[in-house]
């Protein structure tokens, strides 16, 4: 190709001659690797991309991140680094690399050889791999700057750019990410599609801008995203061949989770062990002289942007569409049903789906873990503003409230998101962690006290009570039932209200069309049914509110224990949801908070009053309930207790009264009279008790869940409902009244961590 042609960046003429050695296929591999050394390209020659995402979440079991570094993280790596013509664009979330640190130190020294000989760049994020419109411009910044800080120092490289969690995009993040010295990230190919623009138009980068602030931003391909690693090497390449051939000097963008390769369900096997990924890696190398693999880094570097882009609000295409209520996904779906294919494929950019912050509105507790984060935001940064930053306590708050800001537990989709639980406990646990270090910051730290606030805790515009000491902190909904809707245990570090109501899914269509396991071909995560537990049909009750405790129940008298565990207990009274008043009464050991509320049970009008009293030094809640102006007829009265984080199916968590187990908490109870009833988890070392003035009825039973993750539809055990009930009649001045208390004995945990330490300093 003699003659002179103008550079793509900067339209500077450069000479280009014929070299005598194109003649001979050994003369023509020197000159492709000299080519693919020096970056020239070919007039139809194809930049691919390949950025890979690993992510663990905070708070996922050891084994799981054990289980996917040797099924997907080791083998792709050892693949990897066999093939010297391979490049990629790596990142790994701090969650991960922290684990790293310790359990795989050798893998991080692989990478940086890689890194060093210039055949991986190392992406940036936010270090915990929060969704970033969910988090405050600060931590944001923070969150960006610490993990680029930490990379950069680690793997002695520049770190350009990064990866945005989930591909959650709203455009004044712009401004946050390039202050922070980013200067590229990846979206989806959705994005750039629903700002209007065709598919032929996705093959170069765009320069987006907000507040005077520029950022690159690559569209990763859609389609790759299914092929890879799911389709045929070669029609992968027949596919860049493709888009090669109609676009010379295209950049096509592969971004998308490592764990796809190994980690999801049956791809270890087809991965490795059938070798896809080495076919695929050989199908590169075979297609060379056309189709060279480079990094972000080097596109940047080497080609101009295509021009200026807005993105709207977005996300990647199914995230868009998990994010509806249920009916609209129902519609979505069955619209795009009716549509032939070819008209579906041109309106898709038309039918998108729904807004990443709506998943706060769909899931309440979602909505209480994000309220509950900015709290902890809000009281760092005024403790920042206070000249504390560089103490220890602070940076200990800091690193907490950053792990608490980890998005799994706060959607979902296709994997199990908001509905394991241990990843709902990890971000209280963190919330809780974060909170203890501010108190260490403040001086009655070394003192019994109790405090009782009112403020909008939960961004609802209703005022909330919150009642605290050294040990606990309740949170209280007096427009909400006046329900308890955070118990906080800290010397555990545990919410034990951290529940999930059961709600419908919209693919719980799908396991009603599908009572039996589907096709067991390797298929994307998005396509596969597959059912870990039979008969989970049976299992799909739904639940009329979220499972709090002191929720007050009137139902029918004949109201029995399966139909108060599947929701079909008729409530006759409007208490349960009510609005309540509340006044706060504050003495120097002790603070209160009265909840009273005139409402009808049937068509009788009546008012209930219930006490919340915390003390000083004491991890024991004591609740009185008083009704009054009651009718001459019996009513059944049940208010609800709801434990969370507290497992079913081990021995080692039972109910029990004194002495006596009365089983694990998967099992439910219908006890007829009980003064007490008591739920222990050894494991977590706690030891919660309700003790009852007057003998109760007693229903305890599990809320299961049905939802969906990587390996399938699976029941998940959410929470245990305890549940006294008497049949209430009233006394001498027309009242009846009872007094419920319930403590939170950690004693046993307690004595663990005193025993560890001991340890640990002998």
């Amino acid at each position: 190709m003699p003659g002179n042609r103008g550079c793509q960046i900067c339209g500077f003429s450069v000479e280009f001659s014929r070299p005598s050695w194109h003649r001979s296929s050994r003369d023509f591999g020197a000159f492709t690797k000299f080519i693919q050394q020096h970056n020239i390209v070919m007039p139809n020659q194809l930049r691919l991309v390949l950025a890979l995402h690993n992510h663990q979440p905070v708070g996922n079991f050891e084994s799981v991140f054990e289980a996917a570094f040797q099924d997907s993280y080791r083998p792709f790596l050892d693949v990897f680094r066999r093939k010297p013509g391979m490049k990629m664009s790596l990142h790994t979330s701090g969650c991960l690399f922290d684990w790293l640190e310790t359990a795989h130190p050798e893998y991080l020294d692989e990478l940086s050889e890689l890194v060093s000989s210039g055949r991986i760049e190392i992406l940036g994020g936010a270090y915990y791999e929060a969704i970033l419109p969910m988090l405050s411009p600060r931590d944001r910044r923070d969150q960006i700057l610490t993990y680029r800080n930490k990379l950069e120092e680690y793997f002695n490289t520049s770190v350009r750019g990064m990866w945005v969690a989930e591909r959650v995009w709203e455009q004044s993040l712009t401004t946050d990410i390039a202050s922070s010295g980013i200067e590229y990230t990846v979206l989806d190919d959705f994005h750039f599609k629903t700002a209007g623009l065709s598919e032929d138009e996705l093959h170069e980068h765009y320069v987006t801008e907000d507040a005077g602030q520029l950022l690159f931003v690559f569209p990763g391909n859609e389609r790759l995203r299914y092929m890879i690693p799911f389709a045929d090497p070669q029609e992968t390449i027949n596919y860049l061949r493709s888009i090669a051939e109609a676009h010379p000097q295209a950049v096509v963008v592969f971004a998308d989770d490592g764990e796809k390769f190994g980690t999801w369900p049956e791809t270890h096997k087809h991965v490795y062990q059938e070798n896809w990924l080495e076919r695929f890696f050989a199908a590169l190398a075979e297609n060379s002289q056309w189709l060279q693999i480079t990094t972000l880094a080097e596109a940047i570097t080497n080609t101009p942007p295509r021009g200026k882009i807005y993105l709207p609000d977005c996300s990647y295409r199914e995230m868009t569409e998990w994010a509806l209520p249920v009916e609209s996904q129902h519609r979505l779906e069955d619209t795009r049903g009716q549509l032939d294919a070819a008209l579906a494929d041109e309106l898709s950019p038309f039918l998108r789906g729904g807004f990443w912050r709506n998943f706060k509105a769909k899931y309440p507790e979602a909505d209480e873990m994000y309220a509950r984060m900015l709290m902890i935001s809000t009281a760092l940064q005024k403790q920042r503003q206070a000249g504390v930053a560089e103490t220890e306590h602070f940076r200990q708050a800091q690193r907490s409230l950053h792990m608490a800001q980890c998005n799994c537990a706060f959607w979902h989709g296709a994997f199990g998101g908001i509905y394991l639980p241990h990843l709902r406990n990890a971000v209280y646990g963190n919330i809780i962690a974060a909170e203890a270090a501010l108190r260490e910051l403040a001086d009655h730290q070394d003192e019994a006290w109790v405090d009782a606030t009112i403020d909008d805790y939960n961004l609802d515009a209703r005022r909330e009570v919150r009642l605290e000491n050294e040990r606990l902190s309740v949170l209280v909904s007096p427009a909400q039932g006046g329900w308890v809707y955070e118990l906080d245990v800290f010397s555990i570090r545990h919410n034990l209200l951290a529940t999930l109501a059961r709600r419908e899914e919209a693919y719980h269509r799908k396991i009603l069309e599908h009572q039996q396991a589907g096709d067991q071909d390797v298929a994307s995560i998005h396509d596969r049914v597959v059912f870990k537990q039979p008969d989970l049909h049976q299992h799909l009750h739904y639940d009329s509110r979220p499972r709090k405790s002191l929720i007050d129940h009137f139902y029918s008298p004949d109201a029995t224990l399966q139909q108060v565990r599947h929701n079909h207990a008729q409530e006759i009274g409007d208490f349960a949801d009510g609005v309540y008043e509340a006044r706060l009464r504050r003495g120097q050991s002790r603070v209160q908070v009265e909840l009273a509320r005139r409402g009808y049970v049937g068509p009788h009008s009546l008012r209930l009053i219930k006490r919340i009293t915390l003390k000083t030094g004491q991890s024991i809640i004591q609740i009185a309930y008083r009704l009054e102006e009651l009718p001459n007829e019996p009513l059944l009265f049940a208010p609800e207790f709801n434990f969370a984080g507290l497992p079913a199916g081990a021995e080692d968590r039972f109910f029990h009264q004194g002495d006596q187990r009365l089983g694990q908490l998967g099992h439910q109870l219908d006890l007829p009279a009980a003064e007490e009833i008591a739920l222990c988890d050894q494991w977590l070392g706690i030891d919660a008790q309700l003790d009852f003035s007057r003998a109760a009825g007693l229903w305890a039973f599990p809320i299961q869940t049905v939802s969906q993750s990587e390996g399938g539809f699976e029941l998940v055990h959410q929470s245990v409902v305890v549940q006294p009930h008497w049949t209430v009649l009233a006394e001498g001045d027309g009242a009846w009244e009872v007094e419920i208390t319930l403590a939170a004995d950690t004693s046993a945990a307690e004595d663990r961590q005193e025993s560890q330490e001991m340890a640990a300093v002998t």
